[in-house]
């Protein structure tokens, strides 16, 4: 086979991956075949001395490499993250600092959810479900992905608080471009989900306990040895 017939299956494979890229719906796939249609593709624009196509696929080789190597990262990341604590000290670079003296309120239930918060000092308390968060904890994101966009607690300062805030629309930029963001709110929301309905049925419990009719005397049998063939 002569070298342009080589140099036109190159062609005709570099069309063939650029279709296959465009088919993907998975990222890592997608910048595997692209890089192997620029291969390809350098190799028909030498061969034909198509300097256009040479110098476009050139530059999209390492472009391409360097995002596959970026998605890769991305998700060793996350597949750590899962095996750990997520930590979201990266967050307050993002944020807006705030400081609320004890008693202020947050939010409060029902409130429209333009922003969630990241305590840095002092505690908060959810009344809803009595539970208080301290430093490093996050609060108000569940409104902020719910459908509605409204608040589903009252949050208020049980001391002086300071807290760091992000608005709505950055919180929801940040889901779509980060996973080990997205990552952490589904992780996160699922536990305060959990602690709630655990909370309900806690106190569930102790209400049907209440209902209760009192134990009297009259409720307990007496114990009779002659009923297992005893002597009196």
């Amino acid at each position: 086979m002569s070298h342009l017939d080589w140099v036109n299956v190159a062609g005709y494979c570099a069309s063939l991956l650029v279709f296959g890229a465009f088919y993907m719906t998975a990222m890592i796939p997608l910048r595997a075949i692209a890089i192997a249609s620029n291969i390809a593709f350098i190799t028909y624009g030498f061969g034909h001395d198509l300097y256009p196509v040479l110098i476009l696929h050139a530059l999209l080789l390492p472009l391409n490499c360097l995002r596959l190597l970026q998605i890769r990262r991305s998700n060793r990341r996350v597949r750590g993250e899962c095996r750990g604590d997520l930590s979201n000290e990266w967050l307050i670079p993002l944020m807006s600092r705030h400081t609320f003296k004890s008693g202020d309120v947050l939010f409060r239930l029902g409130d429209p959810a333009r922003s969630m918060f990241l305590i840095l000092s002092g505690s908060v308390r959810v009344a809803e479900i009595g539970v208080a968060f301290g430093p490093g904890s996050l609060v108000g994101e569940i409104g902020v992905f719910a459908a509605d966009s409204c608040r589903t607690g009252t949050a208020f300062c049980e001391t002086d608080v300071e807290v760091g805030s992000i608005s709505a629309d950055r919180a929801l930029q940040l889901y779509c471009q980060d996973p080990t963001f997205g990552l952490y709110l589904m992780r996160l929301v699922i536990q305060r989900m959990l602690v709630g309905e655990r909370r309900r049925a806690a106190r569930h419990r102790v209400r049907s306990f209440q209902h209760m009719s009192p134990l009297t005397p009259s409720t307990f049998t007496r114990w009779d040895p002659r009923s297992l063939g005893g002597r009196p």
